[in-house]
């Protein structure tokens, strides 16, 4: 399934800025900071993490399923799959 550019370029913005928040996680415990800002800062990690994987499960049901004509292919992705797909996430 091929996201369209603006998808791809999103969710790679985003991944970006994420491996800096996983650096900057990295650095405070070098560093030894307070556990509870290392923790703090994990969880908007993983809450990052969980947008990217939402916004490529939403991209692929408005892409792949609601209009797989512009998908390129026929449907690469059946409504089943995302689903399961987003229950992963959850």
């Amino acid at each position: 399934m091929r996201f369209p550019e603006d998808v791809n370029d999103d969710v790679l913005n985003r991944l970006r800025r994420l491996e800096g928040q996983i650096r900057g996680v990295q650095r405070m415990v070098e560093e030894g900071q307070d556990c509870g800002a290392v923790v703090t800062q994990l969880s908007a990690c993983k809450a990052a993490l969980d947008k990217v994987g939402y916004r490529l499960v939403i991209a692929g049901m408005r892409h792949c399923v609601a209009e797989p004509e512009q998908a390129g292919e026929e449907p690469a992705i059946e409504a089943a799959e995302l689903e399961r797909l987003f229950m992963k996430l959850s």
